[in-house]
This record gives structure tokens, sequence and C-alpha cells, in this order.
């Protein structure tokens, strides 16, 4: 019986953990609080505006990072292969283009802190007081 509780044991151990992510806005934004539909709407290019109606620019980490995977399963409810479908059906049916992917978070936070209008998630260990989150998934 042991041999088992071991192996259960290291099974934990190698299970990939979950990042803590939150959803940012700049702290000189309008914006004070969001829902999962309007950030889901304005990921996906359904809206590219707030609910206050200023302009909201959406800002994707790398598809490999684990955020990345933990903002889409959460909020968007799409896994990476769902999100590239959609996005070629998007790009070629001329109805939008995917949100800029940043390469690194110490670029995306600058860009997140300096303009009001784009919004962001990243791991919630990252957070400065120069963003103001809006939604925890």
């Amino acid at each position: 019986m042991k041999p088992v509780y071991l192996f259960l044991f290291l099974m934990l151990l190698h299970y990939p953990s979950q990042a803590e992510i939150v959803v940012v806005v700049s702290a000189k934004s309008s914006v004070s609080q969001l829902d999962k539909e309007k950030i889901s709407a304005i990921f996906l290019g359904k809206t590219s505006t707030f609910p206050d109606g200023n302009q909201a620019e959406p800002i994707e980490q790398l598809d490999e990072s684990t955020a990345h995977d933990e903002f889409h399963r959460k909020v968007t409810e799409k896994s990476n292969s769902q999100l590239k479908s959609y996005w070629s059906k998007m790009v070629f049916s001329g109805q939008g283009n995917p949100p800029k992917e940043i390469v690194t978070s110490t670029e995306l936070l600058k860009l997140i802190a300096a303009n009001p209008k784009i919004i962001g998630y990243i791991e919630k260990s990252e957070l400065n007081n120069s963003l103001k989150v809006v939604f925890t998934p």
C-alpha cells in the first residue's frame, strides 16, 4: 500500500501548477471592474470598447506562456488550437485580427501602465501599483 501513496505523492509534485492570473489595466484608466463576458469579447475581437465607451486594446502574452493558457481556459474558454482556428477564420473573412502579442512580461507591464486603453493579463505575483486589477478569474 505504501508504494501507491508514494506514487500519488510523486504525481502531485509533477502536476503542472496553474498560474494565478489577474486581468489588469493602467492605474490611470477609468475602468474599475469588468466581467468575464466583456473581457472575453474584447480579447476575441467582438468589441473594441470598454463599458464606458473608451477604446480597449487587448494585449496577449505568448501562446507558450502559462498565463496565456490559464487566461484563455478561464476567460474565453478556448484552448490554443481553438484560438488559432478562431483567429484564422476571423482574419480570412476580414472580420478582425488577433490582439498584439508581447514577448516579455516586463514589456507588457510597461505598455499597460503607460496606456489607459490597453488591457492585459499577468500573473498575480507581477502586480504593481502602476496597474489596476479589473477581474480575477
